[in-house]
């Protein structure tokens, strides 16, 4: 709304050619989201299911009672404030649907948690499957990857399924890192500002991208403003889940949140960046993910010794403590990914 308000109104009176900048978009889009989200939180929660605390995971009972499926204020937060801030685009439209899908499938589970893994999981693929396919445009997509200067046009029909791969893996990764005050939330959030400096600052940046030798995605600026905002709602939302936590975010803010880190890497052009910007959330849930796979289909054993999700693994058999595992999994992100950044856009 506001880009079309910038255009029409520019002629008229000229700064408000202030509306029509991605960087004045994207802080105004930050900002808004995380105050709206600070205040509207703790006035709505009441509305909110209560946790029932998780069976198997260490210190589950400490969550029994919390308001749970937090997800469904800020993940509606977001849609609007996007739709303020962002240019109309279909996409942006389609994406938001399928956040706001993805919300809703999470939210039903955080209140009648009555669906079952495989329910759960053919949800998850579908709503990846269109997200992918809203992304792609029934048209070519161009990649480029690590160490290779050459960009590679895929033809929708490759892209589309391997792209639904990569978002159904984050939106489980995502899901089982949620199980620490503070850590999916605060993992994501660095993913996301992450995501939205490479996505404005270097390819978005048509001299920036050619000095890197990595393609020039004009549209990159617009995924960036999705970033920042996502990040903005986080920020409110994290002011509340803080330990000891009052609110939890649930399969309502978990899965949604997923879906945009997968969405947002496609938008890079480079499916590894997920590696880059959401180590943690890889080595923290993904993995356990590839181990169950492994056990039941294959009959493959590995990790036998490692309980997953890994921030389990660490309370239990290490002794830390939420606070040491948050602090820990932050400062191991916050380093990890400039290091792989660097090897990612100067070896080539």
């Amino acid at each position: 709304m506001l880009p079309w308000l910038g255009e029409w109104l520019t002629p008229v009176f000229g700064p408000f050619r202030l509306l029509t900048s991605y960087l004045f978009l994207a802080s105004t889009g930050t900002a808004l989201a995380a105050l709206a989200t600070w205040l509207l939180l703790p006035r709505l929660w009441s509305h909110l299911p209560r946790d029932g605390g998780r069976a198997f995971a260490v210190d589950g009972e400490r969550s029994r009672g919390k308001p749970v499926g937090a997800g469904l204020i800020f993940v509606s937060i977001f849609a609007i404030v996007c739709l303020l801030v962002l240019p109309f685009r279909l996409c942006n439209l389609q994406v938001l649907a399928c956040m706001l899908l993805a919300m809703a499938v999470g939210f039903i589970d955080d209140k009648i948690g009555g669906l079952s893994e495989l329910q759960l999981g053919l949800a998850d693929l579908g709503i990846a499957f269109l997200g992918a396919l809203a992304f792609c445009e029934a048209a070519p997509v161009m990649i480029w990857l690590p160490l290779i200067k050459t960009t590679f046009a895929i033809s929708p029909w490759l892209f589309v399924p391997l792209a639904t791969l990569l978002i159904w893996l984050c939106i489980n990764a995502t899901n089982c890192t949620d199980g620490v005050d503070g850590l999916s939330g605060s993992l994501a959030t660095l993913g996301f500002v992450y995501l939205g400096g490479i996505l404005y600052a270097i390819l978005g940046h048509q001299e920036i991208s050619h000095y890197l030798l990595v393609p020039h995605y004009p549209d990159g600026a617009n995924w960036a403003i999705m970033a920042f905002v996502m990040a903005g709602c986080l920020a409110g939302y994290l002011w509340h889940n803080a330990h000891p936590s009052a609110v939890l975010m649930g399969d309502a803010g978990s899965r949604p949140m997923g879906f945009l880190i997968g969405l947002l890497v496609l938008a890079t052009g480079n499916p590894f960046m997920v590696v880059v910007v959401a180590f943690m959330v890889l080595v923290d849930g993904a993995t356990g993910l590839l181990k169950v796979a492994l056990l039941r289909f294959f009959n493959i054993g590995i990790f036998r010794t490692v309980r997953y999700p890994l921030h389990d693994h660490v309370r239990k058999e290490l002794g830390w403590s939420n606070t040491q595992v948050l602090v820990r999994f932050v400062l191991l992100q916050t380093v990890i990914t400039p290091l792989l950044l660097v090897f990612l856009f100067k070896v080539r």
